[in-house]
Protein backbone atom coordinates (compact mmCIF):
# COMPACT_ATOMS: atom_id res chain seq x y z
CA UNK A 1 0.00 0.00 0.00
CA UNK A 2 1.06 3.68 -0.84
CA UNK A 3 3.66 4.96 2.42
CA UNK A 4 2.17 7.89 3.84
CA UNK A 5 3.22 11.62 3.46
CA UNK A 6 3.85 11.88 7.50
CA UNK A 7 5.75 8.37 7.97
CA UNK A 8 7.63 8.13 4.48
CA UNK A 9 11.15 9.08 6.06
CA UNK A 10 10.72 6.48 8.56
CA UNK A 11 8.97 4.09 6.94
CA UNK A 12 12.35 4.78 4.22
CA UNK A 13 14.77 4.35 7.30
CA UNK A 14 13.33 0.89 7.78
CA UNK A 15 13.26 -0.86 4.50
CA UNK A 16 16.67 0.26 3.97
CA UNK A 17 17.96 -1.17 7.32
CA UNK A 18 15.95 -4.14 6.65
CA UNK A 19 16.97 -4.56 2.85
CA UNK A 20 20.70 -4.17 4.57
CA UNK A 21 20.78 -7.03 6.72
CA UNK A 22 22.78 -10.26 5.20
CA UNK A 23 19.89 -12.27 5.04
CA UNK A 24 17.64 -9.89 3.46
CA UNK A 25 15.13 -10.85 0.70
CA UNK A 26 14.90 -7.39 -0.96
CA UNK A 27 12.16 -8.87 -3.71
CA UNK A 28 10.06 -9.78 -0.90
CA UNK A 29 11.01 -6.67 1.06
CA UNK A 30 9.76 -4.19 -1.83
CA UNK A 31 6.49 -6.44 -1.66
CA UNK A 32 6.12 -5.43 2.06
CA UNK A 33 6.75 -2.30 1.16
CA UNK A 34 4.85 -1.40 -1.59
CA UNK A 35 7.62 -0.44 -3.92
CA UNK A 36 9.42 -1.17 -7.24
CA UNK A 37 12.81 -2.82 -7.07
CA UNK A 38 14.24 0.13 -9.20
CA UNK A 39 13.09 2.60 -5.94
CA UNK A 40 14.39 0.31 -4.17
CA UNK A 41 17.62 0.25 -4.92
CA UNK A 42 17.66 4.19 -5.53
CA UNK A 43 17.11 4.16 -1.76
CA UNK A 44 20.14 1.71 -1.03
CA UNK A 45 21.98 3.55 -3.60
CA UNK A 46 21.43 6.96 -1.43
CA UNK A 47 21.82 5.83 1.61
CA UNK A 48 25.02 4.01 1.23
CA UNK A 49 26.29 7.46 -0.42
CA UNK A 50 24.13 10.27 1.86
CA UNK A 51 23.41 8.16 4.71
CA UNK A 52 19.44 9.08 6.30
CA UNK A 53 20.25 12.30 4.95
CA UNK A 54 19.96 10.82 1.09
CA UNK A 55 16.40 9.40 1.93
CA UNK A 56 15.01 12.94 1.60
CA UNK A 57 12.97 13.89 -1.41
CA UNK A 58 14.62 16.00 -3.55
CA UNK A 59 13.20 19.04 -6.12
CA UNK A 60 13.12 18.01 -9.76
CA UNK A 61 14.45 21.21 -10.61
CA UNK A 62 17.82 21.60 -12.24
CA UNK A 63 20.37 22.68 -9.31
CA UNK A 64 21.15 25.88 -11.02
CA UNK A 65 17.99 28.00 -12.20
CA UNK A 66 18.79 31.57 -13.52
CA UNK A 67 15.48 32.65 -13.42
CA UNK A 68 15.11 31.46 -9.41
CA UNK A 69 15.57 34.84 -7.34
CA UNK A 70 18.92 34.19 -5.25
CA UNK A 71 17.83 33.86 -1.17
CA UNK A 72 20.19 36.67 -0.22
CA UNK A 73 17.54 38.99 -2.44
CA UNK A 74 14.29 37.04 -1.09
CA UNK A 75 15.46 37.96 2.11
CA UNK A 76 16.05 41.63 1.24
CA UNK A 77 12.78 42.45 -0.37
CA UNK A 78 11.01 40.90 3.28
CA UNK A 79 13.67 43.14 5.05
CA UNK A 80 11.84 45.83 2.99
CA UNK A 81 8.59 44.80 3.10
CA UNK A 82 8.70 44.60 6.95
CA UNK A 83 10.48 48.11 6.66
CA UNK A 84 8.23 49.73 4.63
CA UNK A 85 4.46 47.78 5.08
CA UNK A 86 2.76 49.92 2.68
CA UNK A 87 5.52 49.47 -0.30
CA UNK A 88 4.50 47.08 -2.96
CA UNK A 89 6.15 45.52 -5.99
CA UNK A 90 7.16 48.38 -8.00
CA UNK A 91 8.38 50.27 -5.25
CA UNK A 92 10.38 47.65 -3.79
CA UNK A 93 11.73 46.64 -6.91
CA UNK A 94 13.17 49.89 -8.08
CA UNK A 95 14.47 50.22 -4.45
CA UNK A 96 16.28 47.11 -5.33
CA UNK A 97 16.93 48.90 -8.50
CA UNK A 98 18.05 52.20 -6.93
CA UNK A 99 20.49 49.96 -4.26
CA UNK A 100 22.86 48.50 -7.41
CA UNK A 101 21.39 45.44 -6.18
CA UNK A 102 20.25 42.69 -8.67
CA UNK A 103 17.34 43.71 -10.92
CA UNK A 104 13.98 41.81 -9.99
CA UNK A 105 10.66 42.43 -12.07
CA UNK A 106 7.71 43.59 -9.77
CA UNK A 107 5.77 40.88 -10.40
CA UNK A 108 9.15 38.62 -9.15
CA UNK A 109 8.69 40.80 -6.13
CA UNK A 110 5.15 40.21 -5.50
CA UNK A 111 5.33 36.20 -5.92
CA UNK A 112 7.55 36.37 -2.90
CA UNK A 113 6.05 39.07 -0.84
CA UNK A 114 2.72 36.68 -1.61
CA UNK A 115 5.28 33.58 -0.89
CA UNK A 116 5.74 34.71 2.37
CA UNK A 117 2.06 36.08 3.53
CA UNK A 118 3.26 39.69 3.04
CA UNK A 119 0.92 40.92 0.51
CA UNK A 120 -3.19 40.48 -0.31
CA UNK A 121 -4.49 41.35 -2.98
CA UNK A 122 -6.45 44.87 -2.78
CA UNK A 123 -10.09 45.80 -4.72
CA UNK A 124 -9.20 47.47 -8.33
CA UNK A 125 -9.37 50.79 -8.21
CA UNK A 126 -10.03 53.80 -11.31
CA UNK A 127 -6.78 55.47 -12.27
CA UNK A 128 -7.07 59.30 -11.58
CA UNK A 129 -6.04 61.42 -14.55
CA UNK A 130 -3.18 63.31 -13.06
CA UNK A 131 -2.01 66.55 -13.56
CA UNK A 132 1.32 68.57 -12.41
CA UNK A 133 2.71 71.86 -12.78
CA UNK A 134 5.94 71.73 -15.18
CA UNK A 135 8.00 73.36 -13.46
CA UNK A 136 8.94 73.10 -9.25
CA UNK A 137 8.00 75.55 -7.32
CA UNK A 138 5.11 76.55 -9.68
CA UNK A 139 2.13 75.18 -7.06
CA UNK A 140 2.66 74.53 -3.13
CA UNK A 141 -0.15 72.48 -1.48
CA UNK A 142 -0.71 73.11 2.37
CA UNK A 143 -3.33 71.14 4.56
CA UNK A 144 -3.10 69.81 7.99
CA UNK A 145 -3.31 66.10 8.19
CA UNK A 146 -6.26 65.23 10.78
CA UNK A 147 -5.28 65.31 14.34
CA UNK A 148 -3.95 62.25 16.72
CA UNK A 149 -3.51 61.82 20.24
CA UNK A 150 -0.22 61.43 22.22
CA UNK A 151 0.11 60.44 25.61
CA UNK A 152 0.81 64.08 26.54
CA UNK A 153 -1.12 66.42 24.18
CA UNK A 154 -2.56 66.09 20.86
CA UNK A 155 -0.87 66.46 17.69
CA UNK A 156 -2.41 68.16 14.39
CA UNK A 157 0.46 67.38 11.51
CA UNK A 158 0.96 70.28 9.20
CA UNK A 159 2.32 69.10 5.37
CA UNK A 160 3.56 71.07 2.71
CA UNK A 161 3.60 69.50 -0.87
CA UNK A 162 5.26 70.41 -3.79
CA UNK A 163 2.85 69.54 -6.78
CA UNK A 164 5.51 68.63 -9.45
CA UNK A 165 8.22 66.61 -7.80
CA UNK A 166 5.86 65.64 -4.47
CA UNK A 167 8.79 66.73 -2.70
CA UNK A 168 7.26 67.18 0.80
CA UNK A 169 8.95 70.85 1.99
CA UNK A 170 7.40 70.37 6.05
CA UNK A 171 6.15 67.72 7.92
CA UNK A 172 5.69 68.81 11.36
CA UNK A 173 4.10 67.73 14.24
CA UNK A 174 2.02 70.79 15.35
CA UNK A 175 0.28 71.18 19.41
CA UNK A 176 -2.35 74.02 17.39
CA UNK A 177 -3.41 75.40 14.01
CA UNK A 178 -2.69 78.81 14.66
CA UNK A 179 -1.58 81.49 12.44
CA UNK A 180 1.66 82.12 14.53
CA UNK A 181 2.79 78.15 14.01
CA UNK A 182 1.92 77.89 10.89
CA UNK A 183 3.71 81.32 9.91
CA UNK A 184 6.53 79.92 11.54
CA UNK A 185 7.31 76.61 9.91
CA UNK A 186 6.44 77.99 6.56
CA UNK A 187 9.17 81.00 7.02
CA UNK A 188 11.92 77.85 7.79
CA UNK A 189 10.48 75.85 4.58
CA UNK A 190 10.84 79.61 2.72
CA UNK A 191 14.37 80.37 3.90
CA UNK A 192 15.59 76.83 3.09
CA UNK A 193 13.45 76.19 -0.28
CA UNK A 194 12.59 79.82 -1.77
CA UNK A 195 9.28 81.21 -2.46
CA UNK A 196 7.04 79.27 -4.69
CA UNK A 197 4.43 80.96 -7.11
CA UNK A 198 1.34 79.52 -5.67
CA UNK A 199 0.29 78.00 -2.96
CA UNK A 200 -3.36 75.94 -2.49
CA UNK A 201 -5.21 75.80 0.93
CA UNK A 202 -8.31 74.27 1.10
CA UNK A 203 -10.91 77.13 3.21
CA UNK A 204 -9.73 75.63 6.73
CA UNK A 205 -8.34 77.87 9.63
CA UNK A 206 -5.92 79.23 9.88
CA UNK A 207 -5.73 79.94 5.68
CA UNK A 208 -9.46 80.21 4.68
CA UNK A 209 -12.41 80.96 6.17
CA UNK A 210 -14.89 77.51 6.62
CA UNK A 211 -18.11 80.04 6.50
CA UNK A 212 -17.03 82.53 3.90
CA UNK A 213 -14.93 80.49 1.61
CA UNK A 214 -11.55 81.70 -0.30
CA UNK A 215 -12.26 84.57 2.36
CA UNK A 216 -8.81 86.25 3.11
CA UNK A 217 -7.00 86.12 6.57
CA UNK A 218 -3.86 87.44 7.77
CA UNK A 219 -1.90 84.44 6.88
CA UNK A 220 -3.05 84.91 3.56
CA UNK A 221 -2.04 88.44 3.81
CA UNK A 222 1.54 88.02 4.69
CA UNK A 223 1.85 85.46 1.52
CA UNK A 224 0.77 87.82 -0.94
CA UNK A 225 2.94 90.34 0.57
CA UNK A 226 5.71 87.69 -0.68
CA UNK A 227 4.51 88.06 -4.25
CA UNK A 228 3.06 84.46 -3.57
CA UNK A 229 -0.72 83.68 -5.13
CA UNK A 230 -2.92 81.60 -3.44
CA UNK A 231 -5.70 79.56 -4.36
CA UNK A 232 -8.26 77.20 -2.26
CA UNK A 233 -9.78 74.17 -2.75
CA UNK A 234 -13.86 74.16 -3.78
CA UNK A 235 -15.78 73.24 -0.76
CA UNK A 236 -16.28 69.42 0.01
CA UNK A 237 -14.11 68.66 -3.23
CA UNK A 238 -10.21 67.42 -1.07
CA UNK A 239 -9.22 66.31 -4.39
CA UNK A 240 -8.43 69.38 -5.83
CA UNK A 241 -5.72 69.22 -3.18
CA UNK A 242 -4.92 65.76 -4.38
CA UNK A 243 -1.70 65.10 -4.13
CA UNK A 244 -1.33 66.25 -0.48
CA UNK A 245 -4.38 63.92 0.11
CA UNK A 246 -2.51 60.83 -1.35
CA UNK A 247 0.19 61.84 0.55
CA UNK A 248 -2.06 62.02 3.65
CA UNK A 249 -2.81 58.37 2.90
CA UNK A 250 0.61 57.31 2.39
CA UNK A 251 1.87 59.23 5.52
CA UNK A 252 -1.29 57.74 7.61
CA UNK A 253 -0.07 54.59 6.20
CA UNK A 254 3.75 54.30 6.55
CA UNK A 255 3.73 56.00 9.76
CA UNK A 256 0.34 56.64 11.98
CA UNK A 257 -1.66 53.76 11.75
CA UNK A 258 -0.73 50.94 14.69
CA UNK A 259 1.51 53.52 16.09
CA UNK A 260 1.44 55.86 19.55
CA UNK A 261 3.56 58.45 20.78
CA UNK A 262 4.69 59.76 24.14
CA UNK A 263 4.81 63.46 22.84
CA UNK A 264 4.91 66.15 20.03
CA UNK A 265 8.97 65.12 20.22
CA UNK A 266 8.56 61.61 19.84
CA UNK A 267 6.41 61.58 17.06
CA UNK A 268 8.59 64.32 15.16
CA UNK A 269 11.36 61.85 15.05
CA UNK A 270 8.98 59.50 13.16
CA UNK A 271 7.66 62.15 10.95
CA UNK A 272 11.74 62.91 10.21
CA UNK A 273 12.56 59.69 9.61
CA UNK A 274 9.82 58.69 7.31
CA UNK A 275 10.33 62.12 5.73
CA UNK A 276 13.87 61.11 4.62
CA UNK A 277 12.15 57.78 3.50
CA UNK A 278 9.48 59.25 1.34
CA UNK A 279 11.80 62.34 -0.35
CA UNK A 280 14.85 60.28 -0.91
CA UNK A 281 14.41 56.38 -1.13
CA UNK A 282 10.54 55.80 -1.45
CA UNK A 283 9.47 55.14 -5.54
CA UNK A 284 6.64 57.43 -6.21
CA UNK A 285 4.55 55.58 -8.88
CA UNK A 286 3.47 59.12 -10.43
CA UNK A 287 6.96 60.00 -10.91
CA UNK A 288 7.50 56.79 -13.01
CA UNK A 289 9.37 55.23 -9.84
CA UNK A 290 11.82 57.62 -8.84
CA UNK A 291 12.11 59.56 -5.92
CA UNK A 292 10.34 63.28 -5.02
CA UNK A 293 14.49 64.73 -4.27
CA UNK A 294 15.05 63.25 -7.84
CA UNK A 295 12.67 65.87 -9.31
CA UNK A 296 13.18 69.04 -7.06
CA UNK A 297 15.49 71.69 -7.46
CA UNK A 298 14.72 74.65 -4.76
CA UNK A 299 13.28 78.28 -5.84
CA UNK A 300 15.17 80.64 -7.20
CA UNK A 301 13.12 83.50 -5.42
CA UNK A 302 14.89 83.88 -2.14
CA UNK A 303 12.63 84.81 1.34
CA UNK A 304 13.27 88.67 1.93
CA UNK A 305 13.55 89.33 5.14
CA UNK A 306 12.00 92.25 5.54
CA UNK A 307 8.40 92.58 3.51
CA UNK A 308 8.28 94.52 0.33
CA UNK A 309 5.96 97.68 0.06
CA UNK A 310 2.99 97.55 -1.75
CA UNK A 311 2.64 100.00 -4.85
CA UNK A 312 -0.58 100.37 -6.78
CA UNK A 313 -1.42 102.13 -9.81
CA UNK A 314 -1.27 105.51 -10.73
CA UNK A 315 -5.38 105.32 -11.97
CA UNK A 316 -6.32 103.07 -9.15
CA UNK A 317 -8.34 104.79 -6.34
CA UNK A 318 -6.41 103.27 -3.13
CA UNK A 319 -8.52 102.95 -0.06
CA UNK A 320 -7.88 101.98 3.73
CA UNK A 321 -9.88 99.62 5.32
CA UNK A 322 -11.10 100.66 9.07
CA UNK A 323 -10.31 98.59 11.91
CA UNK A 324 -14.07 96.29 11.76
CA UNK A 325 -13.32 95.65 8.23
CA UNK A 326 -15.16 97.86 6.57
CA UNK A 327 -14.42 99.96 3.55
CA UNK A 328 -16.10 102.99 2.61
CA UNK A 329 -15.95 104.21 -1.17
CA UNK A 330 -18.56 106.87 -2.99
CA UNK A 331 -20.11 107.87 0.35
CA UNK A 332 -21.12 103.84 1.07
CA UNK A 333 -19.95 101.18 3.36
CA UNK A 334 -18.82 97.96 2.50
CA UNK A 335 -17.74 95.47 4.95
CA UNK A 336 -14.76 93.35 3.11
CA UNK A 337 -12.62 91.34 5.60
CA UNK A 338 -11.40 92.37 8.93
CA UNK A 339 -7.86 90.95 8.08
CA UNK A 340 -7.51 93.79 5.77
CA UNK A 341 -7.97 96.06 8.86
CA UNK A 342 -5.44 99.06 8.18
CA UNK A 343 -4.64 97.72 4.88
CA UNK A 344 -4.70 99.99 2.03
CA UNK A 345 -6.90 98.32 -1.71
CA UNK A 346 -6.88 99.28 -4.60
CA UNK A 347 -10.48 99.92 -5.88
CA UNK A 348 -11.02 99.32 -9.86
CA UNK A 349 -13.78 99.67 -12.15
CA UNK A 350 -14.84 96.19 -13.95
CA UNK A 351 -14.81 97.09 -18.15
CA UNK A 352 -17.79 95.15 -18.79
CA UNK A 353 -19.38 96.35 -15.39
CA UNK A 354 -21.41 99.55 -14.41
CA UNK A 355 -21.05 100.40 -11.02
CA UNK A 356 -19.21 96.96 -9.63
CA UNK A 357 -15.55 97.11 -8.82
CA UNK A 358 -12.93 95.12 -7.82
CA UNK A 359 -11.28 94.83 -4.37
CA UNK A 360 -7.59 94.09 -4.81
CA UNK A 361 -5.01 93.64 -1.95
CA UNK A 362 -1.86 94.05 -3.82
CA UNK A 363 -1.81 91.48 -6.67
CA UNK A 364 -4.72 89.08 -4.71
CA UNK A 365 -8.91 89.80 -5.66
CA UNK A 366 -10.31 90.40 -2.64
CA UNK A 367 -14.24 90.21 -3.97
CA UNK A 368 -16.19 92.93 -5.78
CA UNK A 369 -18.03 95.67 -4.61
CA UNK A 370 -21.92 96.80 -6.69
CA UNK A 371 -22.57 100.55 -6.28
CA UNK A 372 -25.77 100.02 -7.61
CA UNK A 373 -26.98 97.04 -5.63
CA UNK A 374 -26.05 98.64 -2.40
Amino acid sequence: MPWETKDIMSLREEFVHLAMKEDANRRDLCERFGISPQTAYKWLARFSAEGSGGLADRSRRPHHMPSVTADEIQQQIVALRHRHPAWGGRKISRRLRDLKEEAVAPSTVNSILHRHGLIKEEPHRLAWQRFEHETANALWQADFKGYFETLSKRCMPFTVLDDHSRFNLVLQACADVRTPTVQAHLQAAFRRYGLPVRMNFDNGAPWGSPGQPGQVTSLALWLVRLGIRISYSRPYHPQTNGKEERFHRSFKAEVLNGRSFNDLAHAQRAFDRWRRVYNHMRPHEALGLNTPISRYSPSPRRYPETLPGIEYGLDETVVRVKWNGELRYKGKKFKVSTALQGHDVAVRPRVDEDGVFDIFYAHHHCGSIDIADH
